[in-house]
């Protein structure tokens, strides 16, 4: 999730442990360590492919949160002028404002290495979108409620329970897709293929689906108020014909093992060199993929790994449009919203319907 709503989820769980006792300090060392986690992304590994892959990696992994906890907390019961603070109390404010926040980054699409240094792939079980203000808003309000009442936690422990509630209607709802869809796929033979199904932007009424099977991609739009109307299923190329050239090589490999099979693989003229490209299809939304990066450069009948792999510029163009339109389709299945809209049309292989 976003750094505002790690440092409020810190905040507020600093404020529901030890709220009573510490008052609005419990809150603000609650928000510093809530957001602590992602000071990784200040690190540059002087790769683009090492920057993407290596965020959410050391810094969230729940061994290395876990060791700093217990550390914290036996510096405090060693120190800390509050001595009628007991060592469990303690320990249960850093180990809960540290290792939340892994956790709610696992339940995004991006992917947390929860188990680092482990050879695991990372963690997504995407039920809420990196930016959701319905999760984020309670949490605001109850440690702002802290903040001005000085009672560090009543509001902490409210805004706690309704945005953990959210959390509960998320999952529901993903599953309620994930019922939804099994038919669709079924008549298409795509029952055992790769799925991935996650929350549009800012919200979890509208759900994204998408399926790899070879070399094609399938995008579907779903509807928690969707009633009985099926989706819409739209085919696009995968250009899996590169895929064995993109995972000769270490970058290629690195991007497989943590966004694997959602990759799109394509070739483009950068600087006046055919440039094989791989495109992260799981981040952003049809036409708008912010994730693209350069992996070898075609020299005669064979391709050389890039030196220095670059993040490609992801488009913006029409992005005002896409989200209107895609605010309009949470509440209703009409006016019928098309990801090929977005995406230019060498892709597109084939859709059902009025797309």
């Amino acid at each position: 999730m976003d750094s505002i709503t790690q440092a409020a989820l810190g905040a507020a769980i600093g404020g529901a442990v030890l709220g009573r006792r510490l008052g609005r300090k419990a809150v603000l060392i609650g928000a510093v360590l809530g957001t602590l986690p992602d000071l990784d992304v200040v690190i540059d590994y002087g790769d683009a492919v090492a920057n993407v892959t290596e965020h959410r990696g050391f810094s969230h992994s729940l061994f290395v949160l876990a060791g700093l906890a217990t550390a914290l907390t036996l510096l405090c019961v060693r120190f800390a002028p509050a001595r009628d603070i007991s060592l469990g109390r303690w320990g249960a404010f850093f180990s809960l404002c540290l290792l939340t926040h892994p956790l709610l980054d696992a339940l995004t699409t991006y992917g947390t290495q929860l188990w680092w240094p482990l050879d695991v792939p990372p963690a997504a079980y995407a039920i809420v979108f990196i930016i959701d203000p319905l999760y984020t808003l309670p949490l605001l309000v109850g440690i702002g409620t802290a903040l001005v009442t000085g009672n560090g936690r009543r509001g902490p422990a409210w805004g706690l329970a309704l945005a953990s509630a959210y959390l509960m209607f998320a999952l529901g709802a993903k599953q309620l897709v994930a019922h939804r869809i099994e038919p669709i796929l079924a008549e298409r033979g795509l029952q055992e293929a790769p799925r991935l199904v996650q929350p549009t932007p800012f919200n979890t009424l509208l759900w994204r689906v998408t399926v790899v099977n070879d070399d094609e991609h399938h995008e579907l739009l779903v509807g928690v108020l969707d009633g009985g109307i099926p989706p819409l299923v739209e085919t696009y190329r995968r250009g899996a014909e590169l895929e064995a050239a993109a995972l000769a090589s270490e970058r290629g490999q690195r991007l497989d093992w943590f966004a694997g099979p959602f990759l799109r693989y394509e070739t483009r003229e950068i600087d006046g060199q055919e440039t094989l490209v791989a495109t992260d299809l799981r981040l952003g939304f049809p036409g708008f993929y912010p994730f693209a990066f350069t992996l070898a450069i075609r020299e005669g009948d064979s391709w050389q790994e890039v030196v220095v792999s670059e993040q490609l510029a992801a488009p913006s163009r029409g992005t005002r449009e896409a989200l209107s339109r895609l605010a309009g389709r949470v509440m209703a299945p009409e006016p019928v919203l098309c990801t090929s809209d977005f995406v230019a049309s060498v892709w597109l292989l084939d859709t059902s319907g009025p797309c």
